[in-house]
């Protein structure tokens, strides 16, 4: 029995996806197997591969509008440790590179500081937002 969920999100931008993962320390492959519960394999354009029995598919929304969802199985929170419940790490970090991806592309600079609660502050100077 297949455990694979899939929880649609905004990711638009692989490359801030990836630099998330590398703060993660995953890595993301193309065209690759996803690994689920009890040995299942399904094939996605791209995988974030984790350290344990579980990885997480890359797919783009059955819409067609340029968009991809995560999917992935949840069971025993393997991948929850990894990334967060929900993804909450993993989507705080996408959101982070793909903000400073935009602001450096509009010339602006960029500080990040990581607060003591694992917050993130952005701060943006310059140019006309």
């Amino acid at each position: 029995m297949s455990h694979y969920t899939t929880i649609q999100t905004q990711i638009r931008d692989i490359p801030s996806l990836v630099d998330a993962c590398a703060d993660l320390d995953l890595k993301v492959v193309s065209d690759s197997h996803c690994r689920g519960y009890a040995g299942a394999v399904r094939k996605a354009p791209h995988v974030i591969k984790l350290r344990g029995p579980y990885d997480i598919a890359v797919d783009p929304s059955p819409d067609n509008d340029g968009t991809y969802g995560l999917t992935t199985d949840w069971w025993d929170g393997h991948v929850a440790r990894e990334v967060g419940v929900g993804y909450s790490r993993l989507l705080q970090g996408y959101g982070v590179h793909r903000t400073l991806r935009e602001a450096r592309s509009r010339g602006l600079r960029t500080t990040k500081r990581v607060e003591a609660d694992g917050s993130i502050l952005l701060t943006l100077e310059g140019g006309g937002l």
